[in-house]
C-alpha cells in the first residue's frame, strides 16, 4: 500500500493518490489530470475509483476528465446528487482498491454530502481518513458555503457538522492517520494549520473543534464566529463540480492561441475581454497595457483571480511570462477561468516594440514614502486583512481589504491623494491595478509593503498584538 498527498500551494489543495497491488483510487483530483494518467502508467497499475468528498467550491476537480479518460467511477457520499453518472455511495458502503478498503462515512456539515473516505489497511484496520473538508488540522470546515443548497441556516449546519465529527470521525482510533483537503490559506476554513498531516489523537487535542467538553453550542458559536464572506466565485465552481465542464484538452486548445500586439488589441475591443497580465509585480508597474489587470502567476494566483473577477464566464485576454502560457491557463482552469481566448505573443516587450500605448503605476520604495510622510495630512490605505492590519499599521492607516475592492472603491475621492500598502507588494498592485483601470490615478503604492514600512523610522507604527487565529499570504 502506498498514500502519496499531492499538495498544490497555490490552492493550498490536498489530492491524494493511493495504490494497493496493481490498482489505484484517485481522491479529490486536480482539473489537469495528465499527471495522473502519467504516474498510473509509471506504476502499471489500474485506477478502479476517483473518490469525491464533496461538490468543491473553491476549485474545479478532475473527476469527469480522469473518469472519462481511464473508465474508472466517480464515487460521492450519501445525497449527492450530481448531474452525470457516479456512484452514491451510502453511509458505511465499503469498495476494495488491492488489499485495502476504502468504506465511505457520511459526515454532513460543511456540505450536506461532505463524506470522508476511512482506510482500512490489509488487515482491515483503521489506518488513515481522508477527511475533504469536514476536518482539517487546526480546525473545520466552514459551515455556512451550502446554505442555500441545504435550504439551512449556518448554524444548523455546524450543529449537524458537531455530530458528524463526534459519532463518525472522534470515535475512530487516535493513531488514524488525517489528511484533508486544505491547508492554511484556504478560503474553506479560518484557522487551518499550515501542516498538512495529523492524527487523530492529535487534533483532539490540538483542534479547537474537538475539544471532549464542548457542548454543541459552544460549537456552534465557535465555528460561526468570524466567517468572512466566501469568495463569489465559490457557488460557480460548485456548479461546474455538480453538472459538469468543458474538457481541458478543449479549453487549452481555444486558450493556446498567441496573438500579435494588433491582433490582440483587435481582440480586446471586440470581445470586451478582461486584460489579466500575471507577470511580477515588479515588472508590472513600469510598463503594461492599459486596463490590465495584475494579478502575478508567482503568488497565490488562482484564488485572488477568482476573488477579484469572480464570474468565470468573464473572456480573458493573458500577457503572461513567455513559456509560461500554458501554465497560466491550467491554473485559471483550476478556479473554472475557462473562457481564455488566446495570449500575447511576446509578452509585453512585443507590445512596447509595436509603439502601443503603455501605462505605468506610481509606485515609491519605502524609503521615499518615509520622506514623503506627514502624520498630518498623508491618507494611508491598507489593503491586507482585518486580522493583519489588527496585528499592527501604519497609525491613522485605513484598513481597506484587497477581498472587499468592490465594495470601497465606491468611496474613493479621486480628488484626494493616498498612500498604499499591503504586506509585501503583491495584493496592492493587484489594488493598483484594478483602481487605474477604473480611472483612479490619485494614490501612489508602496514597494514592499508593510514588512518593509515598519523598518522605518519616520513612520509611526501601532504596537504589535499577537493574533493568534491570523491566516495571512
Amino acid at each position: 500500500m502506498n498514500i502519496e498527498q499531492i499538495y498544490t500551494g497555490c490552492l493550498a489543495q490536498g489530492a491524494y493518490y493511493i495504490t494497493s497491488n496493481g490498482e489505484a483510487a484517485i481522491i479529490d483530483p486536480l482539473r489537469e489530470v495528465q499527471p495522473y494518467l502519467d504516474r498510473l502508467a509509471k506504476d502499471d497499475v489500474k485506477l478502479k475509483y476517483v473518490f469525491e468528498t464533496h461538490f468543491h467550491a473553491d476549485f474545479v476537480s478532475g473527476h469527469l476528465d480522469l473518469s472519462k479518460k481511464t473508465g474508472a467511477p466517480i464515487v460521492y457520499g450519501a445525497t449527492a446528487q450530481p448531474e452525470f453518472d457516479a456512484i452514491i455511495a451510502e453511509d458505511g458502503q465499503t469498495f476494495k482498491v488491492g488489499n485495502i478498503t476504502i468504506k465511505a462515512l457520511h459526515t454532513p456539515g460543511h456540505t450536506m454530502e461532505s463524506t470522508t473516505y476511512l482506510l482500512l489497511d490489509e488487515n482491515g484496520k483503521e489506518h488513515a481518513i481522508f477527511s475533504g473538508d469536514t476536518l482539517f488540522i487546526g480546525d473545520v470546515g466552514r459551515p455556512d458555503l451550502a446554505q442555500k443548497a441545504a435550504h439551512m441556516t449556518q448554524e444548523q449546519l455546524a450543529a449537524t457538522l458537531f455530530h458528524s465529527l463526534r459519532d463518525k470521525i472522534m470515535t475512530l482510533p487516535d493513531e488514524t492517520i488525517v489528511y484533508p483537503a486544505h491547508g492554511a490559506g484556504s478560503a474553506c476554513g479560518k484557522n487551518m494549520s499550515k501542516e498538512t498531516v495529523s492524527t487523530i489523537g492529535e487534533q483532539k487535542k490540538l483542534n479547537y473543534a474537538l475539544r471532549a467538553d464542548m457542548t454543541e453550542q459552544e460549537f456552534v458559536n465557535e465555528v460561526t464566529d468570524g466567517l468572512l464572506p466566501p469568495p463569489g466565485y465559490f457557488g460557480m465552481n460548485v456548479a461546474m463540480n455538480k453538472k459538469g465542464y468543458d474538457s481541458l484538452d478543449d479549453v487549452m486548445k481555444k486558450g493556446k492561441q498567441a496573438l500579435e500586439p494588433n491582433a490582440f488589441e483587435v481582440a480586446a475591443e471586440e470581445s470586451g475581454a478582461l486584460i489579466l497580465d500575471t507577470r511580477n509585480p515588479k515588472e508590472f508597474y513600469q510598463g503594461f497595457v492599459p486596463q490590465s489587470i495584475n494579478i502575478g502567476i508567482d503568488g497565490g494566483f488562482a484564488p485572488w483571480v477568482g476573488a477579484m473577477i469572480m464570474d468565470v464566464q468573464q473572456p480573458i485576454l493573458l500577457i503572461t511570462d513567455e513559456g509560461r502560457e500554458e501554465e497560466t491557463i491550467i491554473r485559471l482552469s483550476r478556479v473554472g477561468f475557462d473562457n481564455v481566448l488566446g495570449y500575447l505573443k511576446g509578452s509585453f516587450a512585443e507590445w512596447k516594440a509595436a509603439g502601443k500605448e503603455i501605462d505605468t503605476i506610481d509606485r515609491i520604495s519605502p524609503e521615499e514614502f518615509a520622506q514623503k510622510f506627514d502624520k498630518e495630512t498623508s491618507k494611508v490605505v491598507d489593503v491586507r486583512k482585518e486580522s493583519e492590519y489588527a496585528a499592527q499599521h501604519v497609525e491613522e492607516a485605513y484598513n481597506k481589504p484587497l477581498d472587499f475592492i468592490n465594495e470601497w472603491v465606491r468611496d474613493i475621492n479621486p480628488d484626494e491623494h493616498f498612500f498604499m500598502h499591503c504586506a509585501g507588494g503583491y495584493r496592492s498592485m493587484i489594488a493598483a491595478s484594478i483602481l487605474q483601470a477604473r480611472g483612479y490615478r490619485n494614490f501612489t503604492e508602496i514597494e514592499g509593503g508593510f514588512g518593509q514600512i515598519q523598518k522605518q523610522e519616520a513612520i509611526p507604527t501601532s504596537n504589535f498584538v499577537c493574533q493568534s487565529k491570523t491566516l495571512s499570504k
